[in-house]
């Protein structure tokens, strides 16, 4: 399968776990943080941030991607990015961290809703219509259907884009950010991981 359409594929999953599920409760997605404990057969254990561990089913379906990171200044006019942002007293958005996405999943998740890194957090999935300096950063006027941001992204936020990987780099002790679908309390199934390289967390 071409490279391309390995990261399209899990740029479906990816958009499972940011827009409204119309599903039960039972089958909405999670987003788990955490670290590697093992990797064995289809069987991938994470512990959480949270503090627990659990047992993720990794079907071939799934699909698996790296970070990497890229400069602020590689955000132009005309990028599509997802940033998580905190509103700060004056109600102004600031990022958490951005990703850029390939060209190829351009309108991935497209919106502004709610997330889960820190209080009051949002993801703004959008097009970048304008990048400006600013003393604190950079703003980002981001515009999708139905409405439009500006964000403040401060230079020490990470800036990373998705590059593929493969399940070889799943192993002990490596960040993961994942989407799967709750089994049991502590089973689930895996539909989305994104695995820490050459040092590279992510961030999401």
């Amino acid at each position: 399968m071409p490279t391309h359409f390995k990261i399209a594929f899990c740029f479906v999953a990816f958009t499972l776990a940011g827009a409204a599920f119309a599903g039960t409760p039972a089958d909405k997605p999670e987003r788990i943080r955490g670290e590697i404990v093992s990797f064995a057969g289809n069987a991938l254990k994470v512990h959480r941030r949270s503090g627990d561990t659990v047992t993720i089913d990794m079907q071939q379906s799934a699909g698996v991607n790296a970070v990497k990171a890229i400069q602020l200044a590689d955000i132009k006019p005309g990028s599509y990015v997802g940033a998580a942002a905190i509103p700060g007293p004056d109600g102004k958005l600031t990022a958490r961290e951005v990703l850029v996405f390939p060209e190829a999943a351009r309108g991935t998740g497209e919106g502004h809703y709610a997330w889960d890194l820190g209080a009051n957090s949002t993801m703004t999935n959008a097009n970048v219509d304008t990048v400006v300096q600013s003393t604190s950063g950079r703003d980002l006027t981001l515009s999708y259907k139905g409405g439009s941001n500006t964000i403040n992204v401060p230079a020490n936020v990470p800036v990373v884009t998705l590059i593929p990987a493969t399940r070889a780099e799943l192993i002990a002790g490596k960040k993961v950010f994942v989407v799967a679908i709750p089994k049991t309390s502590s089973t689930f199934d895996g539909k989305l991981v994104v695995v820490e390289k050459d040092g590279v967390a992510p961030p999401m």
